[in-house]
């Protein structure tokens, strides 16, 4: 198959999916995004003639937009436009969770500084606020009393960009020092880890040290019914171990990061994704023909 590959930054994630996708003999074709105009028609589109293109940007806004961009050209693209618009936006994937019936954190979206702090009040201390858009663990903060929320909210309006006006609110989980990262495709688990820290954001980017985790029942259940809410494809479902001893669903990432899973699980992960990237294509295959 021919697979066209849309970057901003070839990290050690596109890296093994290429070696992984070139070993097997594929046509691979790397679309640096930033060095390319996307016209409404497809004229001059470096990805016209795949069979499949997989969207590795690194920036949301690219991410949310190009693979618009695929599908009016009728290239088929992982993961979706829907799929991307949802999982970009945390109070999108949020609601989405909340509608199909995943057990998700309780959460709270106030549009200026004193409905923030009065959501942030109910929810009592602590609790978190998180950026409506960004990864790694970045711009979160879990809020310990009145004055460091006070604090907060003034830095977010000062800094004025839209986003920081929309306050996503959201109930601390007290969680056992870890969470749990699920890669799934279309709902199937590939290969599971734990992120355990000393620090209350357990992201491997932090830091967090990794480790080999069993998808029981439960959580693969809930991991099939996180990824049909937000529509499914190649994802990084974000879990939570509550005290009760049940899981909550707190992210759903897709354009998901795979090299701390392939170091920690006995999982060979991107021959796995390349295994269901064949699928795919061969499903549109089927369906054109």
């Amino acid at each position: 198959m021919h697979v066209g590959i849309l970057y901003s930054r070839i990290r050690r994630d596109e890296k093994l999916l290429l070696t992984e996708l070139r070993e097997r003999g594929h046509d691979v074709t790397k679309i640096d995004v930033r060095e390319h105009g996307f016209a409404l028609d497809g004229t001059d589109a470096p990805l016209a003639d795949c069979d499949i293109v997989v969207d590795r940007c690194l920036a949301t806004s690219r991410s949310t937009y190009l693979t618009r961009f695929c599908e009016s050209y009728g290239v088929p693209v992982v993961n979706s436009a829907e799929t991307a618009s949802v999982c970009a936006d945390k109070a999108e994937t949020s609601l989405a969770l909340a509608d199909a019936g995943v057990p998700t954190p309780d959460t709270t979206v106030a549009f200026t500084t004193e409905s923030a702090l009065d959501a942030i009040e109910q929810y009592g201390y602590p609790c978190v606020l998180k950026p409506v858009v960004g990864s790694w663990g970045r711009l979160m903060a879990k809020i310990e009393s009145r004055s460091a929320a006070e604090a907060i909210l003034e830095h977010k309006d000062t800094l004025g960009h839209y986003e920081h006006s929309v306050f996503y609110v959201q109930e601390y989980v007290e969680k056992p020092g870890r969470d749990v990262r699920v890669l799934a495709a279309d709902g199937e688990p590939i290969a599971a880890m734990t992120r355990s820290g000393d620090h209350w954001l357990t992201n491997a980017a932090k830091g967090s040290e990794t480790a080999d985790f069993e998808v029981d029942d439960e959580l693969a259940a809930l991991v099939a019914k996180a990824s049909d809410a937000v529509g499914g494809g190649l994802l990084g479902v974000d879990a939570m171990e509550t005290e009760s001893g049940d899981y909550t669903i707190h992210e759903v990432n897709h354009t998901v990061e795979f090299k701390a899973l392939n170091d920690a699980t006995g999982v060979d992960v991107p021959a796995a994704v390349v295994d269901w990237l064949e699928t795919k294509a061969a499903q549109t295959v089927e369906v054109t023909a």
